[in-house]
Protein backbone atom coordinates (compact mmCIF):
# COMPACT_ATOMS: atom_id res chain seq x y z
CA UNK A 1 0.00 0.00 0.00
CA UNK A 2 1.46 3.69 -0.48
CA UNK A 3 0.61 6.39 1.46
CA UNK A 4 -0.60 9.20 -1.21
CA UNK A 5 0.31 12.10 0.86
CA UNK A 6 3.98 13.30 0.59
CA UNK A 7 4.00 14.33 3.74
CA UNK A 8 4.11 11.30 4.97
CA UNK A 9 6.36 9.19 2.89
CA UNK A 10 9.51 8.20 4.67
CA UNK A 11 8.58 9.56 8.19
CA UNK A 12 9.43 7.12 10.82
CA UNK A 13 7.42 8.61 13.94
CA UNK A 14 7.39 7.46 17.27
CA UNK A 15 3.33 7.97 17.46
CA UNK A 16 0.47 8.63 15.36
CA UNK A 17 -2.03 10.59 16.51
CA UNK A 18 -5.49 10.53 15.11
CA UNK A 19 -7.26 13.86 14.99
CA UNK A 20 -6.49 17.31 14.61
CA UNK A 21 -8.36 18.44 17.24
CA UNK A 22 -7.44 20.41 20.22
CA UNK A 23 -6.36 17.04 22.21
CA UNK A 24 -4.64 15.56 19.17
CA UNK A 25 -2.92 18.85 19.33
CA UNK A 26 -2.29 18.62 22.86
CA UNK A 27 -0.98 15.23 22.64
CA UNK A 28 1.22 16.01 19.64
CA UNK A 29 3.00 19.35 21.57
CA UNK A 30 3.66 17.44 24.80
CA UNK A 31 5.04 14.63 22.82
CA UNK A 32 7.37 16.63 20.78
CA UNK A 33 8.49 18.61 23.83
CA UNK A 34 10.64 15.44 24.79
CA UNK A 35 11.85 15.22 21.51
CA UNK A 36 9.13 12.30 20.13
CA UNK A 37 8.38 12.45 16.17
CA UNK A 38 4.66 12.62 15.64
CA UNK A 39 2.21 11.92 12.66
CA UNK A 40 -1.18 13.80 12.52
CA UNK A 41 -3.70 12.35 10.66
CA UNK A 42 -6.75 13.70 10.50
CA UNK A 43 -9.67 13.51 7.60
CA UNK A 44 -10.33 16.83 6.92
CA UNK A 45 -8.03 19.77 5.42
CA UNK A 46 -5.57 22.13 7.24
CA UNK A 47 -8.41 24.61 7.70
CA UNK A 48 -9.53 22.62 10.26
CA UNK A 49 -6.51 22.06 12.30
CA UNK A 50 -8.02 22.58 16.23
CA UNK A 51 -11.43 20.66 15.13
CA UNK A 52 -14.62 21.80 17.01
CA UNK A 53 -12.72 23.28 19.88
CA UNK A 54 -11.96 26.24 17.23
CA UNK A 55 -15.36 27.06 17.17
CA UNK A 56 -15.76 27.26 21.14
CA UNK A 57 -16.96 30.07 23.05
CA UNK A 58 -13.54 29.25 24.71
CA UNK A 59 -14.82 28.52 28.60
CA UNK A 60 -12.64 27.13 31.18
CA UNK A 61 -13.25 25.59 34.30
CA UNK A 62 -10.91 26.62 37.05
CA UNK A 63 -11.24 26.07 40.89
CA UNK A 64 -10.06 29.28 43.48
CA UNK A 65 -8.37 31.03 40.70
CA UNK A 66 -7.38 35.14 41.26
CA UNK A 67 -10.09 36.03 38.64
CA UNK A 68 -12.51 34.40 41.09
CA UNK A 69 -10.86 35.84 44.00
CA UNK A 70 -11.03 38.95 42.65
CA UNK A 71 -14.87 38.89 41.92
CA UNK A 72 -15.13 38.12 45.16
CA UNK A 73 -15.99 34.80 45.38
CA UNK A 74 -14.90 31.76 47.59
CA UNK A 75 -14.04 28.46 46.25
CA UNK A 76 -12.28 25.40 46.86
CA UNK A 77 -10.97 21.94 45.78
CA UNK A 78 -13.08 20.63 48.25
CA UNK A 79 -16.00 22.50 47.18
CA UNK A 80 -14.98 21.43 43.52
CA UNK A 81 -14.95 18.31 44.04
CA UNK A 82 -18.33 17.70 46.10
CA UNK A 83 -20.38 19.58 42.97
CA UNK A 84 -18.44 17.57 40.64
CA UNK A 85 -19.65 14.39 42.81
CA UNK A 86 -22.84 15.55 43.18
CA UNK A 87 -23.37 16.31 39.33
CA UNK A 88 -21.68 12.90 38.50
CA UNK A 89 -23.65 10.47 40.18
CA UNK A 90 -21.15 8.17 39.54
CA UNK A 91 -23.16 4.84 39.92
CA UNK A 92 -21.20 1.90 38.15
CA UNK A 93 -17.79 1.71 40.37
CA UNK A 94 -18.27 -1.63 41.02
CA UNK A 95 -16.22 -4.43 39.79
CA UNK A 96 -18.79 -7.71 38.58
CA UNK A 97 -18.85 -11.17 39.33
CA UNK A 98 -15.90 -12.48 36.76
CA UNK A 99 -14.13 -9.15 38.51
CA UNK A 100 -14.44 -6.77 35.18
CA UNK A 101 -13.98 -3.37 36.19
CA UNK A 102 -17.49 -1.22 36.24
CA UNK A 103 -17.77 1.36 33.76
CA UNK A 104 -17.21 4.19 36.61
CA UNK A 105 -13.75 2.50 37.60
CA UNK A 106 -11.41 5.04 35.76
CA UNK A 107 -13.53 7.78 35.55
CA UNK A 108 -14.17 8.46 38.45
CA UNK A 109 -10.35 8.55 39.03
CA UNK A 110 -10.02 10.87 36.38
CA UNK A 111 -12.50 13.14 38.18
CA UNK A 112 -10.36 13.38 40.89
CA UNK A 113 -7.34 14.13 39.14
CA UNK A 114 -8.83 16.79 36.55
CA UNK A 115 -10.72 18.51 39.68
CA UNK A 116 -7.08 18.69 41.44
CA UNK A 117 -6.21 19.97 38.11
CA UNK A 118 -7.94 22.51 37.89
CA UNK A 119 -7.73 24.05 41.42
CA UNK A 120 -3.94 23.35 40.72
CA UNK A 121 -1.58 23.63 37.81
CA UNK A 122 -3.85 24.43 34.89
CA UNK A 123 -4.44 27.71 35.22
CA UNK A 124 -0.47 28.29 34.83
CA UNK A 125 0.17 25.55 32.57
CA UNK A 126 -1.98 27.21 30.47
CA UNK A 127 -0.97 30.94 30.99
CA UNK A 128 2.56 29.95 30.51
CA UNK A 129 1.65 29.04 26.81
CA UNK A 130 0.31 32.69 26.51
CA UNK A 131 -3.25 32.17 27.31
CA UNK A 132 -5.07 34.93 29.01
CA UNK A 133 -8.77 34.88 30.78
CA UNK A 134 -11.44 37.75 31.16
CA UNK A 135 -11.40 39.10 34.53
CA UNK A 136 -14.72 38.36 35.07
CA UNK A 137 -16.10 34.64 35.95
CA UNK A 138 -19.56 33.47 34.70
CA UNK A 139 -21.92 31.00 36.86
CA UNK A 140 -22.90 28.19 34.17
CA UNK A 141 -25.16 25.14 35.56
CA UNK A 142 -26.31 26.72 38.73
CA UNK A 143 -27.94 23.23 39.73
CA UNK A 144 -31.18 21.62 40.98
CA UNK A 145 -31.48 23.09 44.13
CA UNK A 146 -29.75 20.65 46.20
CA UNK A 147 -26.10 21.51 47.67
CA UNK A 148 -25.27 17.59 47.48
CA UNK A 149 -26.55 17.65 43.87
CA UNK A 150 -26.04 18.71 40.45
CA UNK A 151 -24.49 21.96 39.47
CA UNK A 152 -22.21 24.85 40.45
CA UNK A 153 -21.89 26.17 43.99
CA UNK A 154 -19.99 29.02 43.01
CA UNK A 155 -19.17 31.15 39.22
CA UNK A 156 -16.51 28.64 37.58
CA UNK A 157 -16.84 29.28 34.00
CA UNK A 158 -13.41 31.49 33.08
CA UNK A 159 -13.93 33.11 29.25
CA UNK A 160 -10.44 32.53 27.02
CA UNK A 161 -9.31 36.22 25.79
CA UNK A 162 -9.83 34.97 21.59
CA UNK A 163 -11.94 32.72 22.63
CA UNK A 164 -12.15 29.19 20.95
CA UNK A 165 -9.34 29.60 18.06
CA UNK A 166 -6.84 31.37 21.20
CA UNK A 167 -7.21 28.17 23.15
CA UNK A 168 -6.48 26.07 19.75
CA UNK A 169 -3.84 28.51 18.73
CA UNK A 170 -1.71 28.33 22.21
CA UNK A 171 -0.70 24.38 21.16
CA UNK A 172 -1.05 24.69 17.55
CA UNK A 173 2.05 27.31 17.38
CA UNK A 174 3.94 24.62 19.36
CA UNK A 175 2.89 22.26 17.04
CA UNK A 176 3.45 24.28 13.76
CA UNK A 177 7.09 25.06 15.48
CA UNK A 178 7.78 21.14 15.82
CA UNK A 179 6.61 20.45 12.11
CA UNK A 180 9.38 23.46 11.09
CA UNK A 181 11.61 21.18 13.02
CA UNK A 182 11.16 18.00 11.20
CA UNK A 183 9.62 16.48 14.37
CA UNK A 184 5.77 16.64 13.21
CA UNK A 185 3.99 15.53 10.11
CA UNK A 186 0.61 15.96 9.14
CA UNK A 187 -1.32 13.65 6.99
CA UNK A 188 -4.28 15.50 5.61
CA UNK A 189 -6.97 13.76 4.41
CA UNK A 190 -6.16 11.26 5.85
CA UNK A 191 -9.10 9.16 6.99
CA UNK A 192 -8.44 6.31 9.42
CA UNK A 193 -10.63 3.23 9.52
CA UNK A 194 -9.13 0.51 11.51
CA UNK A 195 -6.11 0.16 13.36
CA UNK A 196 -3.49 -2.80 12.75
CA UNK A 197 -2.43 -5.06 15.43
CA UNK A 198 0.41 -7.49 16.05
CA UNK A 199 -1.35 -10.08 18.50
CA UNK A 200 -2.54 -7.43 21.45
CA UNK A 201 -0.65 -4.41 20.60
CA UNK A 202 -1.96 -1.66 18.14
CA UNK A 203 1.38 -1.01 16.23
CA UNK A 204 -0.34 1.31 13.26
CA UNK A 205 -3.25 2.21 11.24
CA UNK A 206 -5.09 1.57 8.26
CA UNK A 207 -7.42 3.69 6.04
CA UNK A 208 -8.04 5.85 2.91
CA UNK A 209 -6.62 8.75 1.38
CA UNK A 210 -9.79 11.17 0.41
CA UNK A 211 -9.83 13.41 -2.85
CA UNK A 212 -8.46 16.98 -1.77
CA UNK A 213 -10.76 19.18 -0.48
CA UNK A 214 -10.54 22.84 -0.18
CA UNK A 215 -13.52 23.37 1.73
CA UNK A 216 -13.54 26.21 4.35
CA UNK A 217 -13.39 25.40 8.17
CA UNK A 218 -16.19 23.38 8.93
CA UNK A 219 -17.75 22.70 6.06
CA UNK A 220 -18.61 19.12 4.88
CA UNK A 221 -15.87 17.39 2.59
CA UNK A 222 -16.09 15.11 0.05
CA UNK A 223 -15.84 11.54 1.14
CA UNK A 224 -14.12 9.93 -2.39
CA UNK A 225 -11.70 7.80 -1.70
CA UNK A 226 -8.39 7.91 -3.52
CA UNK A 227 -6.62 5.00 -2.23
CA UNK A 228 -5.56 3.06 0.69
CA UNK A 229 -2.85 3.98 3.48
CA UNK A 230 -1.27 1.94 5.91
CA UNK A 231 1.03 3.52 9.15
CA UNK A 232 2.91 2.09 11.99
CA UNK A 233 3.93 3.63 14.95
CA UNK A 234 4.82 2.04 18.32
CA UNK A 235 2.41 3.76 19.95
CA UNK A 236 -1.05 5.24 18.28
CA UNK A 237 -3.48 8.21 19.79
CA UNK A 238 -7.52 8.36 19.02
CA UNK A 239 -8.32 11.74 19.53
CA UNK A 240 -11.12 11.65 16.79
CA UNK A 241 -14.26 13.32 19.39
CA UNK A 242 -17.45 11.88 19.39
CA UNK A 243 -20.84 11.20 17.75
CA UNK A 244 -22.33 14.74 17.98
CA UNK A 245 -23.35 15.08 14.07
CA UNK A 246 -24.65 11.52 13.81
CA UNK A 247 -28.20 11.96 14.94
CA UNK A 248 -28.72 8.08 14.22
CA UNK A 249 -25.90 6.86 16.69
CA UNK A 250 -27.27 9.25 19.37
CA UNK A 251 -30.96 8.47 19.15
CA UNK A 252 -29.93 4.74 19.37
CA UNK A 253 -28.04 5.49 22.37
CA UNK A 254 -30.52 7.94 23.62
CA UNK A 255 -31.48 7.17 27.35
CA UNK A 256 -35.05 6.97 27.08
CA UNK A 257 -35.37 6.24 31.17
CA UNK A 258 -33.91 9.38 32.29
CA UNK A 259 -34.05 11.73 29.57
CA UNK A 260 -37.25 11.29 28.40
CA UNK A 261 -38.69 9.91 24.19
CA UNK A 262 -36.36 9.76 21.43
CA UNK A 263 -36.75 13.61 19.66
CA UNK A 264 -37.91 13.18 16.48
CA UNK A 265 -36.00 16.75 15.91
CA UNK A 266 -32.38 17.63 16.29
CA UNK A 267 -29.98 20.35 15.50
CA UNK A 268 -26.09 20.08 15.21
CA UNK A 269 -23.73 22.22 17.21
CA UNK A 270 -20.62 20.16 15.62
CA UNK A 271 -19.56 20.02 11.88
CA UNK A 272 -20.22 17.01 10.13
CA UNK A 273 -16.96 15.28 10.54
CA UNK A 274 -18.02 14.48 14.44
CA UNK A 275 -19.16 11.21 13.08
CA UNK A 276 -18.30 9.09 15.86
CA UNK A 277 -16.71 6.31 13.48
CA UNK A 278 -13.08 6.74 16.06
CA UNK A 279 -15.27 4.95 18.76
CA UNK A 280 -16.11 1.68 16.82
CA UNK A 281 -12.54 1.62 15.52
CA UNK A 282 -11.21 1.51 19.13
CA UNK A 283 -13.74 -1.08 19.70
CA UNK A 284 -12.36 -3.22 17.05
CA UNK A 285 -9.69 -3.16 18.54
CA UNK A 286 -10.08 -4.59 21.43
CA UNK A 287 -10.94 -1.47 23.49
CA UNK A 288 -13.57 -1.30 25.96
CA UNK A 289 -16.87 1.48 25.24
CA UNK A 290 -18.60 2.83 28.45
CA UNK A 291 -21.36 4.82 29.24
CA UNK A 292 -23.25 5.13 25.92
CA UNK A 293 -25.66 6.05 27.38
CA UNK A 294 -24.12 9.24 28.76
CA UNK A 295 -24.92 12.06 26.44
CA UNK A 296 -24.63 16.34 26.49
CA UNK A 297 -27.44 18.11 24.54
CA UNK A 298 -28.62 21.72 25.05
CA UNK A 299 -31.88 23.01 25.18
CA UNK A 300 -31.69 26.43 23.86
CA UNK A 301 -30.59 25.37 20.03
CA UNK A 302 -31.40 27.72 17.37
CA UNK A 303 -31.26 27.93 13.68
CA UNK A 304 -28.16 29.46 12.12
CA UNK A 305 -29.10 32.08 9.67
CA UNK A 306 -25.76 31.84 7.88
CA UNK A 307 -24.75 28.01 8.57
CA UNK A 308 -21.72 26.54 7.65
CA UNK A 309 -22.64 22.77 8.16
CA UNK A 310 -26.08 20.78 7.74
CA UNK A 311 -28.51 21.79 10.48
CA UNK A 312 -26.30 23.79 11.69
CA UNK A 313 -27.36 25.17 15.18
CA UNK A 314 -26.26 28.27 17.76
CA UNK A 315 -27.04 27.85 21.46
CA UNK A 316 -27.93 30.75 23.83
CA UNK A 317 -26.31 30.37 26.61
CA UNK A 318 -28.93 32.63 29.14
CA UNK A 319 -29.12 34.57 31.65
CA UNK A 320 -31.92 33.47 33.97
CA UNK A 321 -34.74 35.71 33.74
CA UNK A 322 -36.30 34.78 30.41
CA UNK A 323 -40.24 32.71 30.88
CA UNK A 324 -39.58 29.26 30.11
CA UNK A 325 -42.95 27.58 28.84
CA UNK A 326 -43.07 24.49 27.27
CA UNK A 327 -44.85 23.53 24.08
CA UNK A 328 -47.91 23.72 25.12
CA UNK A 329 -47.31 27.18 26.60
CA UNK A 330 -47.17 26.00 30.75
CA UNK A 331 -44.10 27.92 32.16
CA UNK A 332 -41.96 25.10 33.76
CA UNK A 333 -41.15 24.78 37.20
CA UNK A 334 -37.85 24.58 39.60
CA UNK A 335 -35.44 23.94 38.69
CA UNK A 336 -36.00 24.25 34.60
CA UNK A 337 -35.04 27.69 34.77
CA UNK A 338 -32.50 28.95 32.26
CA UNK A 339 -28.90 28.25 32.96
CA UNK A 340 -29.86 25.95 35.78
CA UNK A 341 -29.82 22.31 34.82
CA UNK A 342 -29.62 21.38 31.00
CA UNK A 343 -30.21 17.42 31.19
CA UNK A 344 -32.73 18.42 33.89
CA UNK A 345 -35.13 20.62 31.36
CA UNK A 346 -34.23 18.22 28.70
CA UNK A 347 -36.25 15.69 30.53
CA UNK A 348 -38.83 18.11 31.41
CA UNK A 349 -39.27 18.65 27.41
CA UNK A 350 -39.43 15.12 26.11
CA UNK A 351 -41.61 14.78 28.70
CA UNK A 352 -44.46 17.01 26.92
CA UNK A 353 -43.98 15.10 23.72
CA UNK A 354 -42.73 18.06 21.67
CA UNK A 355 -38.94 18.38 21.05
CA UNK A 356 -39.03 22.34 21.67
CA UNK A 357 -40.28 24.87 24.10
CA UNK A 358 -39.61 28.84 24.18
CA UNK A 359 -38.62 31.65 26.08
CA UNK A 360 -40.38 34.77 27.06
CA UNK A 361 -38.65 37.72 27.20
CA UNK A 362 -38.18 41.34 27.21
CA UNK A 363 -35.73 43.67 25.15
CA UNK A 364 -34.03 44.85 28.37
CA UNK A 365 -33.60 40.81 29.05
CA UNK A 366 -32.01 40.18 25.87
CA UNK A 367 -29.68 43.21 25.83
CA UNK A 368 -28.22 42.07 28.91
CA UNK A 369 -28.53 38.14 29.42
CA UNK A 370 -28.40 36.88 25.99
CA UNK A 371 -25.29 35.55 24.80
CA UNK A 372 -24.13 33.14 21.83
CA UNK A 373 -22.00 30.05 22.17
CA UNK A 374 -19.41 29.87 19.24
CA UNK A 375 -16.15 31.98 18.88
CA UNK A 376 -17.50 33.30 15.72
CA UNK A 377 -21.02 34.50 17.56
CA UNK A 378 -18.62 36.64 19.33
CA UNK A 379 -15.92 38.20 17.04
CA UNK A 380 -15.02 41.22 19.82
CA UNK A 381 -13.45 38.18 22.36
CA UNK A 382 -12.12 36.44 19.91
CA UNK A 383 -10.55 39.23 17.64
CA UNK A 384 -9.30 40.17 20.99
CA UNK A 385 -10.47 43.96 20.67
CA UNK A 386 -10.95 45.43 24.11
CA UNK A 387 -12.16 48.43 22.64
CA UNK A 388 -14.68 46.76 20.17
CA UNK A 389 -15.69 44.15 23.22
CA UNK A 390 -16.28 47.49 25.59
CA UNK A 391 -18.64 49.33 22.93
CA UNK A 392 -20.13 46.20 21.54
CA UNK A 393 -21.07 45.10 25.68
CA UNK A 394 -21.75 48.43 27.26
CA UNK A 395 -23.76 50.26 24.33
CA UNK A 396 -27.62 50.54 24.68
CA UNK A 397 -29.06 47.35 22.62
CA UNK A 398 -28.02 43.72 22.44
CA UNK A 399 -24.55 42.57 20.95
CA UNK A 400 -24.61 42.67 17.08
CA UNK A 401 -24.56 39.22 16.57
CA UNK A 402 -27.25 38.76 19.43
CA UNK A 403 -29.25 41.78 16.91
CA UNK A 404 -28.95 40.08 13.67
CA UNK A 405 -30.16 36.21 15.07
CA UNK A 406 -33.28 38.67 16.55
CA UNK A 407 -33.97 40.34 12.90
CA UNK A 408 -32.84 37.08 10.49
CA UNK A 409 -33.20 34.27 12.65
CA UNK A 410 -36.30 31.66 12.28
CA UNK A 411 -36.67 31.20 15.27
CA UNK A 412 -37.48 34.61 16.73
CA UNK A 413 -40.76 36.74 17.42
CA UNK A 414 -41.10 40.27 18.26
CA UNK A 415 -43.99 42.56 19.07
CA UNK A 416 -45.19 45.55 20.98
CA UNK A 417 -48.07 43.10 22.69
CA UNK A 418 -48.51 40.12 23.92
CA UNK A 419 -51.29 39.26 21.57
CA UNK A 420 -48.79 39.88 18.75
CA UNK A 421 -46.20 38.05 19.89
CA UNK A 422 -48.52 35.02 20.37
CA UNK A 423 -49.28 34.99 17.20
CA UNK A 424 -45.84 35.17 15.57
CA UNK A 425 -45.12 32.08 17.58
CA UNK A 426 -48.20 30.22 15.73
CA UNK A 427 -46.87 31.14 12.89
CA UNK A 428 -43.74 29.41 13.64
CA UNK A 429 -45.76 26.12 14.79
CA UNK A 430 -47.65 26.49 11.19
CA UNK A 431 -44.03 26.63 9.28
CA UNK A 432 -42.31 23.32 7.88
CA UNK A 433 -40.48 22.95 10.83
CA UNK A 434 -40.80 18.73 11.46
CA UNK A 435 -40.61 20.41 15.18
CA UNK A 436 -44.29 22.04 14.77
CA UNK A 437 -46.72 21.53 17.16
CA UNK A 438 -49.74 23.39 19.02
CA UNK A 439 -51.19 26.39 19.21
CA UNK A 440 -50.54 28.58 21.97
CA UNK A 441 -53.07 30.71 23.81
CA UNK A 442 -52.43 34.32 24.51
CA UNK A 443 -54.86 34.59 27.56
CA UNK A 444 -53.15 31.70 29.21
CA UNK A 445 -49.56 33.09 29.01
CA UNK A 446 -50.94 36.23 29.99
CA UNK A 447 -52.15 35.08 33.55
CA UNK A 448 -48.86 33.20 34.05
CA UNK A 449 -47.32 36.01 33.19
CA UNK A 450 -49.05 38.67 34.99
CA UNK A 451 -48.81 36.05 38.05
CA UNK A 452 -45.26 36.26 38.24
CA UNK A 453 -45.12 40.14 37.20
CA UNK A 454 -47.27 40.65 40.62
CA UNK A 455 -45.02 39.26 42.58
CA UNK A 456 -42.42 42.16 41.56
CA UNK A 457 -43.94 44.58 44.31
CA UNK A 458 -42.15 43.44 47.08
CA UNK A 459 -38.39 42.98 47.99
CA UNK A 460 -39.08 38.94 48.35
CA UNK A 461 -40.81 36.50 46.54
CA UNK A 462 -42.66 33.26 46.41
CA UNK A 463 -41.12 32.49 43.08
CA UNK A 464 -38.37 30.55 43.20
CA UNK A 465 -37.85 31.95 39.58
CA UNK A 466 -37.26 35.36 40.99
CA UNK A 467 -35.64 34.38 44.09
CA UNK A 468 -32.40 33.12 41.99
CA UNK A 469 -32.27 35.80 40.24
CA UNK A 470 -32.23 37.65 43.84
CA UNK A 471 -28.89 35.41 44.62
CA UNK A 472 -27.62 35.36 40.96
CA UNK A 473 -27.05 39.57 41.15
CA UNK A 474 -25.45 38.97 44.44
CA UNK A 475 -22.70 37.78 42.61
CA UNK A 476 -20.42 40.77 40.46
CA UNK A 477 -20.16 39.21 37.44
CA UNK A 478 -24.01 38.66 37.07
CA UNK A 479 -25.20 41.95 38.82
CA UNK A 480 -22.91 44.10 36.37
CA UNK A 481 -23.14 42.35 33.22
CA UNK A 482 -24.92 39.14 33.19
CA UNK A 483 -28.10 39.75 34.49
CA UNK A 484 -30.81 42.11 34.58
CA UNK A 485 -32.57 43.98 36.74
CA UNK A 486 -35.68 42.49 37.96
CA UNK A 487 -38.83 44.03 35.97
CA UNK A 488 -42.60 43.33 34.70
CA UNK A 489 -42.26 41.18 31.49
CA UNK A 490 -45.54 43.07 30.27
CA UNK A 491 -43.95 46.77 31.41
CA UNK A 492 -44.07 48.68 27.88
CA UNK A 493 -41.03 50.78 29.17
CA UNK A 494 -38.72 47.14 28.94
CA UNK A 495 -40.18 45.92 25.62
CA UNK A 496 -40.66 45.39 23.01
CA UNK A 497 -41.11 41.92 23.84
CA UNK A 498 -39.39 38.75 22.34
CA UNK A 499 -40.09 35.04 21.88
CA UNK A 500 -37.38 32.36 20.89
CA UNK A 501 -38.70 28.37 20.02
CA UNK A 502 -35.62 26.69 21.48
CA UNK A 503 -34.55 23.18 19.67
CA UNK A 504 -32.72 20.65 20.96
CA UNK A 505 -29.20 20.81 20.29
CA UNK A 506 -26.80 18.01 19.72
CA UNK A 507 -23.04 18.32 21.17
CA UNK A 508 -21.13 16.08 23.42
CA UNK A 509 -20.43 12.58 23.91
CA UNK A 510 -19.97 11.85 28.07
CA UNK A 511 -18.70 7.75 27.63
CA UNK A 512 -16.40 6.42 25.50
CA UNK A 513 -13.07 4.38 25.36
CA UNK A 514 -12.31 3.60 28.88
CA UNK A 515 -8.79 4.85 29.76
CA UNK A 516 -6.43 4.36 32.76
CA UNK A 517 -4.54 7.70 34.05
CA UNK A 518 -1.83 7.59 31.46
CA UNK A 519 -4.70 7.83 28.80
CA UNK A 520 -3.90 4.71 27.55
CA UNK A 521 -6.96 2.74 26.34
CA UNK A 522 -8.47 -0.36 28.70
CA UNK A 523 -9.87 -3.54 27.35
CA UNK A 524 -12.77 -5.60 28.46
CA UNK A 525 -11.22 -7.31 31.09
CA UNK A 526 -9.29 -4.39 32.55
CA UNK A 527 -6.15 -4.69 31.23
CA UNK A 528 -4.23 -1.99 28.94
CA UNK A 529 -4.20 -1.87 24.98
CA UNK A 530 -0.26 -1.97 24.42
CA UNK A 531 0.06 0.67 22.15
CA UNK A 532 -3.33 2.51 22.29
CA UNK A 533 -3.85 5.51 23.82
CA UNK A 534 -7.18 8.32 23.35
CA UNK A 535 -7.79 11.13 24.68
CA UNK A 536 -10.65 13.85 23.91
CA UNK A 537 -13.98 13.04 23.38
CA UNK A 538 -13.68 9.63 21.84
CA UNK A 539 -12.44 8.74 26.03
CA UNK A 540 -15.23 10.17 27.52
CA UNK A 541 -12.76 13.28 28.19
CA UNK A 542 -10.74 10.52 30.20
CA UNK A 543 -11.26 7.31 31.83
CA UNK A 544 -14.53 6.66 29.61
CA UNK A 545 -16.65 9.36 31.22
CA UNK A 546 -14.66 11.81 33.29
CA UNK A 547 -18.11 13.90 33.81
CA UNK A 548 -20.49 10.67 34.78
CA UNK A 549 -24.03 11.80 34.02
CA UNK A 550 -23.87 15.51 34.03
CA UNK A 551 -21.46 18.69 33.03
CA UNK A 552 -20.35 21.23 34.95
CA UNK A 553 -19.40 22.85 32.06
CA UNK A 554 -16.20 24.78 30.65
CA UNK A 555 -15.03 21.40 31.39
CA UNK A 556 -15.06 20.00 27.45
CA UNK A 557 -11.87 21.88 26.11
CA UNK A 558 -10.45 21.43 29.65
CA UNK A 559 -11.24 17.81 29.19
CA UNK A 560 -9.20 17.74 26.29
CA UNK A 561 -6.31 19.51 27.46
CA UNK A 562 -6.04 17.37 30.25
CA UNK A 563 -6.40 13.68 28.31
CA UNK A 564 -4.49 15.09 25.41
CA UNK A 565 -1.86 16.29 28.12
CA UNK A 566 -1.17 13.05 29.65
CA UNK A 567 -1.73 11.08 26.39
CA UNK A 568 1.77 13.16 25.22
CA UNK A 569 3.58 12.49 28.33
CA UNK A 570 2.63 8.58 28.35
CA UNK A 571 3.85 7.95 24.93
CA UNK A 572 7.37 9.44 25.75
CA UNK A 573 7.89 7.29 28.49
CA UNK A 574 6.80 4.25 26.19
Amino acid sequence: MTTYDVGVQGFEPDAIVVGAGLAGLVATYEATRAGRRVLVLDQENRANLGGQAWWSLGGLFLVDSPEQRRMGIRDSAELAWQDWQGSAGFDRTAADTAGTPGEDHWARQWAQAYVDFAAGEKRAYLRELGLRLLPFVGWAERGRGDAAGHGNSVPRFHLTWGTGPEVVRVFLDKVLAAEQAGLVRFGFRHRVDALVRDGDAVTGVRGAVLAPSDVERGAPSSREEVEPFELHAPAVVLTTGGIGHNHDLIRAAWPVERLGPVPKYLISGVPAYVDGRGLGIARDAGARLVNADRMWHYTEGIHNWDPVWPDHAIRIIPGPSSLWFDATGKRFAAPNYPGFDSLGTLAAIGATGYDYSWFVLTQSIIEKEFALSGSEQNPDITGKDLKVMLRARLAKGAPGPVERFKTDGVDFVVADTLEELVAGMNRIVDGDSPARGPHLDAADLRRQIEARDAELGNAFSKDFQLMAIGNARRSRTDRVIRVAKPHRVLDPAHGPLVAVRLNILTRKTLGGVMTDLDSRAVDAGGAVVPGLYAAGEVAGFGGGGVHGYNALEGTFLGGCIFSGRAAGRAITRG
